[in-house]
């Protein structure tokens, strides 16, 4: 198993895999946030190809093995995070005038976004911040998730940051992993609107390093 970081040359062989294994991360609050899953690929998927945005590539590290796709981590600089999330603006434009999606729902997805934002305690500059560590499902199980992990770790460590955070939904099996690691739980929150919809208490959980 090796850890690769994506490339310009590399991004497409990636691409079909990502809406999928980003959605895994945490369907019900994307279904909140966007409401129908195809809205959602889309959006993914184009975000993925656009350097500097949520889900850029150019945040990736993939992880190989046996020549196929394993798992994905996304990390940024904590201070990048509203960068990266205004960067899907352009996403947006581009997927309106390909005419993947329709600009009449637009509205609705941001509401929906700004009631989820304050599931998510501020970021500071000195933190690095995995948005999104997903393993597929056939590959679980090999310690393939931490290798993820204790790759970005190390490479927080190596450039210098003093905090290492993650944002995970409260009910997921994955808060076990992260503690087993050594991130501890640092807050917890709760929005009512996307609580109302189902989306469960959020946990902010982290290290100092």
């Amino acid at each position: 198993m090796k850890l690769v970081a994506v490339t310009d040359d590399t991004v497409e062989q990636f691409s079909p895999d990502i809406p999928e294994l980003m959605w895994s991360t945490g369907p019900i609050s994307y279904e909140y946030h966007f409401g129908k899953r195809e809205l959602f690929d889309a959006v993914a998927v184009g975000s993925w190809r656009h350097r500097g945005s949520l889900f850029g590539f150019d945040a990736a590290t993939v992880a190989i093995k046996d020549g196929q796709l394993a798992g994905v981590e996304i990390g940024m600089k904590g201070g990048d995070y509203r960068d990266r999330q205004a960067a899907l603006g352009p996403v947006w434009q581009k997927l309106i005038a390909d005419g993947d999606i329709d600009p009449n729902v637009i509205p609705g997805v941001l509401q929906r976004s700004d009631h989820a934002s304050w599931l998510n305690p501020v970021l500071h500059a000195d933190t690095y911040y995995v948005h999104a560590l997903v393993v597929k499902p056939e590959f679980r199980g090999k310690r393939i998730g931490y290798q993820l992990i204790d790759g970005a770790i190390n490479r927080a460590k190596e450039q210098g940051f003093k905090r290492f955070q993650l944002d995970v939904l409260s009910d997921n099996p994955a808060v076990g992993f992260y503690r087993a690691v050594g991130l501890e739980l640092l807050a917890e929150t709760r929005a009512p609107k996307p609580a109302e919809f189902g989306v469960p208490p959020e946990y902010r959980m982290g290290m100092n390093l």
